[in-house]
Protein backbone atom coordinates (compact mmCIF):
# COMPACT_ATOMS: atom_id res chain seq x y z
CA UNK A 1 0.00 0.00 0.00
CA UNK A 2 1.34 2.98 -0.86
CA UNK A 3 2.13 5.95 1.59
CA UNK A 4 0.54 9.27 0.75
CA UNK A 5 2.79 12.05 -0.12
CA UNK A 6 2.27 14.17 2.88
CA UNK A 7 3.40 11.21 4.97
CA UNK A 8 6.51 10.88 2.88
CA UNK A 9 7.08 14.82 3.67
CA UNK A 10 6.74 14.65 7.12
CA UNK A 11 9.00 12.49 7.44
CA UNK A 12 11.58 13.80 5.37
CA UNK A 13 11.18 17.30 7.42
CA UNK A 14 11.84 15.38 10.64
CA UNK A 15 14.84 13.82 9.76
CA UNK A 16 16.21 17.22 8.35
CA UNK A 17 15.59 18.52 11.79
CA UNK A 18 17.04 15.90 13.65
CA UNK A 19 20.41 16.20 11.53
CA UNK A 20 20.16 20.20 12.49
CA UNK A 21 20.13 19.42 15.87
CA UNK A 22 22.76 16.69 16.19
CA UNK A 23 25.14 19.22 14.37
CA UNK A 24 24.45 22.33 16.23
CA UNK A 25 24.55 20.19 19.77
CA UNK A 26 27.03 19.47 22.39
CA UNK A 27 27.03 16.10 23.70
CA UNK A 28 27.19 16.09 27.09
CA UNK A 29 30.86 13.99 27.06
CA UNK A 30 31.54 16.90 25.02
CA UNK A 31 30.79 19.26 28.06
CA UNK A 32 32.31 16.89 30.26
CA UNK A 33 35.03 16.98 28.20
CA UNK A 34 34.92 21.05 27.98
CA UNK A 35 35.11 21.04 32.31
CA UNK A 36 37.69 18.85 32.40
CA UNK A 37 39.92 20.99 30.07
CA UNK A 38 39.40 24.07 32.31
CA UNK A 39 40.46 21.72 35.42
CA UNK A 40 43.68 21.56 33.59
CA UNK A 41 43.79 25.25 33.10
CA UNK A 42 43.19 25.99 36.83
CA UNK A 43 45.54 23.13 38.53
CA UNK A 44 48.21 24.60 35.17
CA UNK A 45 48.16 28.01 37.10
CA UNK A 46 48.47 26.40 40.62
CA UNK A 47 52.00 24.32 39.28
CA UNK A 48 53.28 28.18 38.20
CA UNK A 49 53.60 28.73 42.12
CA UNK A 50 57.10 27.54 42.43
CA UNK A 51 59.48 26.44 45.57
CA UNK A 52 61.95 28.87 44.41
CA UNK A 53 58.91 31.52 44.07
CA UNK A 54 58.01 31.06 47.42
CA UNK A 55 61.02 31.08 49.25
CA UNK A 56 62.16 34.55 47.28
CA UNK A 57 59.15 36.02 48.44
CA UNK A 58 60.17 34.77 52.41
CA UNK A 59 63.29 36.26 51.70
CA UNK A 60 61.32 39.61 50.77
CA UNK A 61 59.07 39.31 53.70
CA UNK A 62 62.41 39.74 56.19
CA UNK A 63 63.94 42.35 54.24
CA UNK A 64 63.12 43.21 50.63
CA UNK A 65 65.28 45.78 49.71
CA UNK A 66 68.31 43.31 50.01
CA UNK A 67 66.76 40.69 47.76
CA UNK A 68 64.43 42.61 45.07
CA UNK A 69 66.09 43.64 41.82
CA UNK A 70 67.18 47.57 41.86
CA UNK A 71 65.68 48.33 45.32
CA UNK A 72 67.50 50.15 47.63
CA UNK A 73 66.74 50.73 51.14
CA UNK A 74 64.27 53.16 52.48
CA UNK A 75 65.41 56.14 54.68
CA UNK A 76 61.89 57.40 55.69
CA UNK A 77 59.13 55.61 57.23
CA UNK A 78 56.47 53.68 56.11
CA UNK A 79 53.43 55.91 55.72
CA UNK A 80 51.41 53.66 57.73
CA UNK A 81 54.06 53.54 60.70
CA UNK A 82 52.35 57.10 61.87
CA UNK A 83 48.98 54.89 62.56
CA UNK A 84 50.74 53.10 65.78
CA UNK A 85 53.30 54.83 68.18
CA UNK A 86 53.84 51.81 70.22
CA UNK A 87 56.93 50.44 68.61
CA UNK A 88 59.37 53.52 68.39
CA UNK A 89 61.79 52.21 65.62
CA UNK A 90 62.67 54.87 62.37
CA UNK A 91 63.75 54.57 59.05
CA UNK A 92 64.26 50.90 56.75
CA UNK A 93 62.78 48.64 59.73
CA UNK A 94 59.56 50.15 59.48
CA UNK A 95 59.30 48.86 55.67
CA UNK A 96 60.04 45.76 56.71
CA UNK A 97 56.95 43.02 56.79
CA UNK A 98 57.74 41.71 59.56
CA UNK A 99 58.15 44.14 61.87
CA UNK A 100 54.53 44.74 61.59
CA UNK A 101 53.20 41.08 60.80
CA UNK A 102 55.78 39.53 62.68
CA UNK A 103 57.86 36.62 62.22
CA UNK A 104 54.90 34.22 63.28
CA UNK A 105 52.71 35.99 60.78
CA UNK A 106 50.10 36.50 63.52
CA UNK A 107 50.36 40.31 63.90
CA UNK A 108 48.74 41.71 67.06
CA UNK A 109 47.89 38.18 68.10
CA UNK A 110 51.20 36.44 68.09
CA UNK A 111 54.40 37.15 69.20
CA UNK A 112 54.29 40.83 68.76
CA UNK A 113 51.28 41.58 70.77
CA UNK A 114 53.25 43.02 73.16
CA UNK A 115 56.80 44.14 73.64
CA UNK A 116 58.96 46.42 71.68
CA UNK A 117 57.99 45.36 68.63
CA UNK A 118 54.04 46.03 68.99
CA UNK A 119 52.19 47.58 66.67
CA UNK A 120 48.43 46.59 66.66
CA UNK A 121 48.86 45.48 62.96
CA UNK A 122 46.85 42.93 62.12
CA UNK A 123 48.70 39.42 60.99
CA UNK A 124 48.85 37.82 57.43
CA UNK A 125 48.24 34.55 58.10
CA UNK A 126 44.65 34.38 58.15
CA UNK A 127 44.12 36.15 55.08
CA UNK A 128 47.57 34.43 53.33
CA UNK A 129 45.55 31.14 53.89
CA UNK A 130 41.57 32.58 52.61
CA UNK A 131 42.40 34.28 50.45
CA UNK A 132 43.29 33.83 46.52
CA UNK A 133 46.94 34.38 45.32
CA UNK A 134 45.32 37.28 43.08
CA UNK A 135 43.88 39.04 45.94
CA UNK A 136 47.07 39.06 47.89
CA UNK A 137 49.33 40.70 44.82
CA UNK A 138 46.45 43.53 44.80
CA UNK A 139 46.82 44.18 48.27
CA UNK A 140 50.59 44.45 47.89
CA UNK A 141 49.99 47.15 45.12
CA UNK A 142 47.61 49.19 47.59
CA UNK A 143 44.07 47.99 46.61
CA UNK A 144 43.28 48.04 50.28
CA UNK A 145 45.32 50.91 51.16
CA UNK A 146 46.86 53.48 48.76
CA UNK A 147 49.89 53.72 51.76
CA UNK A 148 50.72 49.81 51.22
CA UNK A 149 51.36 50.15 47.68
CA UNK A 150 54.60 48.47 47.08
CA UNK A 151 54.61 48.90 43.22
CA UNK A 152 56.84 51.69 44.04
CA UNK A 153 59.45 49.93 45.80
CA UNK A 154 59.79 47.25 44.13
CA UNK A 155 59.10 45.27 40.28
CA UNK A 156 55.85 42.92 39.77
CA UNK A 157 58.18 39.68 39.76
CA UNK A 158 58.91 40.69 43.81
CA UNK A 159 55.33 41.59 44.30
CA UNK A 160 54.38 38.28 42.94
CA UNK A 161 56.79 36.25 44.91
CA UNK A 162 55.42 37.35 48.47
CA UNK A 163 52.16 37.06 47.02
CA UNK A 164 52.90 33.44 46.09
CA UNK A 165 54.19 33.15 49.70
CA UNK A 166 51.80 34.91 51.48
CA UNK A 167 49.32 32.11 50.26
CA UNK A 168 51.17 29.27 49.85
CA UNK A 169 54.29 29.49 52.08
CA UNK A 170 52.90 30.21 55.85
CA UNK A 171 52.58 28.00 58.56
CA UNK A 172 50.72 27.94 61.85
CA UNK A 173 53.72 28.68 64.93
CA UNK A 174 51.34 27.84 67.28
CA UNK A 175 51.10 24.29 66.41
CA UNK A 176 55.22 23.65 66.74
CA UNK A 177 55.80 26.78 69.24
CA UNK A 178 54.62 27.16 73.17
CA UNK A 179 54.23 31.10 73.20
CA UNK A 180 54.60 30.96 76.83
CA UNK A 181 57.86 29.35 77.69
CA UNK A 182 58.94 29.68 73.76
CA UNK A 183 59.95 26.04 73.67
CA UNK A 184 59.17 23.76 70.82
CA UNK A 185 56.26 21.47 70.88
CA UNK A 186 56.99 17.63 70.27
CA UNK A 187 60.64 18.13 68.19
CA UNK A 188 62.42 15.06 67.57
CA UNK A 189 65.32 16.12 68.85
CA UNK A 190 67.85 12.93 67.39
CA UNK A 191 66.37 13.96 63.89
CA UNK A 192 67.00 17.50 64.60
CA UNK A 193 70.84 16.58 65.26
CA UNK A 194 71.08 14.84 62.82
CA UNK A 195 70.27 17.56 59.74
CA UNK A 196 71.72 20.68 62.41
CA UNK A 197 75.16 18.17 62.09
CA UNK A 198 74.64 17.95 58.23
CA UNK A 199 73.65 21.05 57.06
CA UNK A 200 73.78 23.80 59.82
CA UNK A 201 77.08 22.69 61.36
CA UNK A 202 79.28 23.58 58.36
CA UNK A 203 78.63 27.37 58.58
CA UNK A 204 77.36 27.94 62.41
CA UNK A 205 79.33 24.95 64.19
CA UNK A 206 78.66 22.08 66.08
CA UNK A 207 78.46 23.88 69.35
CA UNK A 208 76.27 27.13 67.25
CA UNK A 209 79.11 29.57 67.83
CA UNK A 210 81.19 29.81 64.58
CA UNK A 211 78.91 32.84 63.18
CA UNK A 212 78.37 35.16 66.23
CA UNK A 213 75.68 37.49 66.46
CA UNK A 214 76.66 40.22 68.56
CA UNK A 215 77.68 38.28 71.93
CA UNK A 216 75.00 35.52 70.95
CA UNK A 217 75.09 32.22 69.84
CA UNK A 218 72.47 29.97 67.49
CA UNK A 219 71.26 28.60 71.08
CA UNK A 220 70.54 32.10 72.34
CA UNK A 221 68.64 33.45 68.90
CA UNK A 222 66.45 29.72 69.07
CA UNK A 223 65.40 30.10 72.99
CA UNK A 224 65.00 34.02 72.54
CA UNK A 225 62.89 34.25 69.38
CA UNK A 226 62.07 30.70 68.37
CA UNK A 227 59.75 32.45 65.72
CA UNK A 228 62.33 34.00 63.76
CA UNK A 229 64.69 31.31 63.49
CA UNK A 230 62.05 28.68 62.13
CA UNK A 231 61.47 31.42 59.35
CA UNK A 232 65.08 31.69 58.50
CA UNK A 233 65.51 28.14 58.63
CA UNK A 234 62.37 27.66 56.44
CA UNK A 235 63.49 30.59 54.03
CA UNK A 236 67.79 31.90 55.33
CA UNK A 237 68.80 34.73 55.83
CA UNK A 238 68.39 37.76 52.96
CA UNK A 239 72.05 38.90 51.30
CA UNK A 240 73.86 35.43 52.90
CA UNK A 241 74.70 32.04 51.81
CA UNK A 242 72.39 30.49 53.80
CA UNK A 243 69.99 27.92 52.43
CA UNK A 244 66.47 27.27 52.27
CA UNK A 245 65.34 24.15 54.25
CA UNK A 246 62.40 24.27 51.49
CA UNK A 247 64.91 24.26 48.47
CA UNK A 248 66.62 21.53 50.65
CA UNK A 249 63.66 19.33 50.93
CA UNK A 250 63.06 19.22 54.38
CA UNK A 251 59.60 18.91 55.66
CA UNK A 252 58.21 21.80 58.48
CA UNK A 253 58.05 19.06 60.71
CA UNK A 254 62.03 18.49 60.03
CA UNK A 255 62.84 22.45 60.15
CA UNK A 256 61.08 22.41 63.51
CA UNK A 257 63.61 19.62 65.23
CA UNK A 258 66.34 21.79 63.68
CA UNK A 259 64.86 24.76 65.85
CA UNK A 260 64.25 22.40 68.88
CA UNK A 261 67.78 20.80 68.86
CA UNK A 262 69.57 24.22 68.57
CA UNK A 263 67.56 25.01 71.82
CA UNK A 264 69.82 22.34 73.28
CA UNK A 265 73.13 24.69 71.79
CA UNK A 266 75.37 26.32 74.44
CA UNK A 267 73.87 29.72 75.57
CA UNK A 268 75.98 32.59 76.31
CA UNK A 269 75.88 33.03 80.33
CA UNK A 270 76.65 35.40 82.56
CA UNK A 271 78.89 34.31 85.21
CA UNK A 272 76.40 34.19 88.13
CA UNK A 273 77.81 35.81 91.51
CA UNK A 274 78.56 32.47 94.15
CA UNK A 275 76.29 31.52 96.92
CA UNK A 276 79.14 29.50 98.61
CA UNK A 277 81.47 31.55 101.43
CA UNK A 278 84.96 32.10 101.71
CA UNK A 279 87.18 29.06 100.77
CA UNK A 280 88.98 26.89 103.49
CA UNK A 281 92.11 27.28 104.70
CA UNK A 282 94.26 23.65 103.71
CA UNK A 283 94.62 21.28 106.34
CA UNK A 284 98.49 21.41 106.09
CA UNK A 285 98.37 25.81 106.35
CA UNK A 286 96.20 25.24 109.48
CA UNK A 287 98.12 27.09 112.33
CA UNK A 288 100.68 28.94 110.23
CA UNK A 289 100.77 33.10 110.46
CA UNK A 290 101.69 36.02 108.48
CA UNK A 291 98.83 35.09 105.95
CA UNK A 292 99.21 38.37 104.40
CA UNK A 293 102.85 38.06 103.51
CA UNK A 294 102.06 35.24 100.65
CA UNK A 295 98.74 36.39 99.44
CA UNK A 296 98.99 40.01 99.26
CA UNK A 297 100.72 39.77 96.13
CA UNK A 298 100.41 36.58 95.84
CA UNK A 299 103.77 35.34 96.40
CA UNK A 300 104.56 31.76 95.58
CA UNK A 301 101.52 31.15 93.82
CA UNK A 302 99.44 31.73 96.86
CA UNK A 303 95.98 33.03 95.82
CA UNK A 304 96.35 37.00 95.70
CA UNK A 305 93.55 38.37 97.67
CA UNK A 306 91.04 40.69 96.47
CA UNK A 307 91.97 44.80 96.63
CA UNK A 308 89.21 45.33 99.63
CA UNK A 309 91.22 42.89 101.79
CA UNK A 310 94.19 45.43 101.63
CA UNK A 311 95.08 45.83 105.56
CA UNK A 312 93.57 42.47 107.07
CA UNK A 313 95.41 40.77 109.53
CA UNK A 314 95.88 36.98 110.38
CA UNK A 315 92.99 37.46 112.86
CA UNK A 316 90.53 39.04 110.73
CA UNK A 317 91.68 35.83 108.03
CA UNK A 318 91.44 32.82 109.79
CA UNK A 319 88.03 34.14 111.65
CA UNK A 320 86.38 34.10 107.91
CA UNK A 321 88.57 30.56 106.22
CA UNK A 322 88.05 28.18 108.61
CA UNK A 323 90.71 25.39 108.86
CA UNK A 324 89.90 22.05 106.68
CA UNK A 325 90.24 18.49 108.77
Amino acid sequence: MRKPAWYLAGLLIIGLALLAISCSSTTPAEEEEEEVVGEEEEEEEEVTVTKASIVRGGLLYDKWWKIADGATEPTGDNPLWSLQSSNTRTGADTWRCKECHGWDYQGMDGAYAGGSHMTGFTGVHKPGSTRMISEMLEIMKGGNNANHDFSAVMGDGSLQDIANFLSEGLIDDTQYINYSTKGVIGADLDNGKKLYDGTCASCHGSDGWMIVFGDEGVGDLANGNPWETLHKIRFGHPGSAMPSSINTGWSTEDAVDVLGYAQTLEKATEEEPTTEGPPNIPADHAGRTGCPMCHEDGIAGAPQWPTDHAGRTDATCSACHQATG
